[in-house]
């Protein structure tokens, strides 16, 4: 009965260390994720600046072609226009262009990482002996006279495990 307790303990043990690791690992994860967040909204910050500049340099181009518009064609007044335009975009879609390689960026980090954690967590197996595979042969092995320490090596499995498998068969 203690030795079953005691083999319970030790999977409840190793379980709440898996737990803690991963626990751990995702948030150590959020906050390298939170770190690129914020350098994304340091870019979106310089972009609306840089919006409120060119903005105000459309309103002073607007007023220069008030200025100037007795003395320009309607040609010339639409090409400028289309100059002003085009330099406020341009800035505007690189920023675009840079922020969604960033996001791109990240989702095949996250993508990445989730299918590491996932293997990792696919590897995890229980012994074989809790699931009463290898009973029939550590009892037959022993039956035999063969060492506990030989059985162990054989099966793959430790000595505590087989001298567990035989106490609660009664054999030993």
């Amino acid at each position: 009965m203690n030795l079953e307790q005691f083999s319970i303990e030790y999977v409840v043990v190793a379980m709440a260390g898996i737990i803690l690791y991963l626990l751990y690992y995702v948030f150590s994860k959020d906050a390298h994720y939170s770190k690129n967040i914020r350098s994304v909204a340091t870019v979106v910050e310089e972009l609306n600046r840089e919006l409120f500049y060119l903005k105000k340099k459309l309103s002073e181009t607007q007023q220069n072609i008030e200025d100037n518009s007795q003395r320009m064609t309607d040609e010339v007044i639409y090409q400028e226009i289309e100059r002003s335009v085009y330099d406020m975009v341009q800035p505007l879609s690189h920023g675009l262009k840079q922020l969604q390689q960033n996001i791109n960026a990240i989702e095949v980090e996250i993508d990445s990482r989730v299918s590491n954690l996932e293997s990792g967590v696919k590897q995890i197996s229980i012994p074989a002996s809790i699931h009463g595979n290898d009973d029939t042969k550590i009892i037959s092995l022993f039956k035999q006279g063969v060492s506990l320490d030989t059985i162990s090596k054989e099966l793959h499995i430790s000595k505590p495990e087989v001298e567990f498998v035989l106490k609660i068969n009664k054999i030993k």
